[in-house]
């Protein structure tokens, strides 16, 4: 009877978990620029930025 790769099968998984959970840790950062950056274009210009 053949040996199973117990210890491969289980560092390829930790490992496609650890991609996985980078992917999403990205894909949130991206959002919260992209949702900071319309914010910013939302707000009208502040009154420090104004000569007088």
């Amino acid at each position: 009877m053949a040996k199973s790769h117990y210890q491969f099968k289980k560092r390829q998984k930790e490992l496609d978990k650890k991609k996985k959970k980078e992917e999403k840790r990205k894909r949130k950062l991206e959002s919260k620029a992209v949702e900071t950056d319309e914010t910013e274009k939302d707000l009208p210009p502040s009154t420090e930025d104004r000569e007088t």
